[in-house]
């Protein structure tokens, strides 16, 4: 896993998870600091459209690989390492949120911006994503759970439900809730 690869080596994007979580659990610091390559970004991301304050991410992105590899013998692979990071994550920001009151922050990525030749779409867009920030942080924490990790991880609703501590069937309820709200905010 080192800068060079031997012929026959595999690349350290292409081990899972799994393997790189053994090579870690057997000593291998290589495996770990892949493990934080990989799943950092999206971390961050998850957190800070969780609430968590732009200058606040990067300690509670910190914190969530130092209570992960603390506690990596607790990881059993039931649900995807990065939705248990998630997870171990969203206690990191619970834990932010008793010590002060919140402000919600949500990044919408991945959406069109208008050209700076129509202010007029501008204005709509910008009014758009105010609306669903605002709606998102009204969802209740299960449903607004589920929705960020359902649409900005795609993940599905059985590792939805492990991670979250629900049933498959219940993370779909909260799905579908939290969808049916947030179009009732943008229409």
């Amino acid at each position: 896993m080192s800068a060079t690869t031997l012929p026959g080596t595999p690349r350290p994007d292409a081990i899972p998870d799994p393997a790189l979580v053994s090579a870690y659990r057997n000593g291998d610091e290589r495996a770990a600091a892949e493990l934080v390559r990989r799943h950092t970004q999206p971390l961050a991301r998850f957190l800070y459209s969780l609430g968590a304050a732009q200058d606040e991410v990067e300690d509670l992105v910190q914190e969530t690989f130092f209570r992960g590899f603390r506690r990596i013998e607790s990881w059993k692979g039931g649900a995807t390492f990065r939705t248990w990071l998630f997870t171990i994550g969203t206690n990191a920001l619970r834990d932010v949120y008793r010590k002060q009151k919140p402000k919600l922050i949500v990044s919408i990525e991945d959406r069109d911006i208008p050209g700076g030749s129509n202010p007029e779409a501008e204005l709509a867009a910008s009014e758009t994503e105010q609306r669903v920030r605002e709606g998102i942080a009204r969802l209740p924490r299960l449903q607004r759970e589920v929705f960020l990790l359902r649409v900005q991880e795609d993940t599905g609703y059985d590792e939805i439900a492990a991670a979250l501590g629900t049933t498959p069937g219940a993370a779909r309820v909260h799905y579908h809730n939290a969808v049916k709200r947030l179009k009732e905010l943008v229409r």
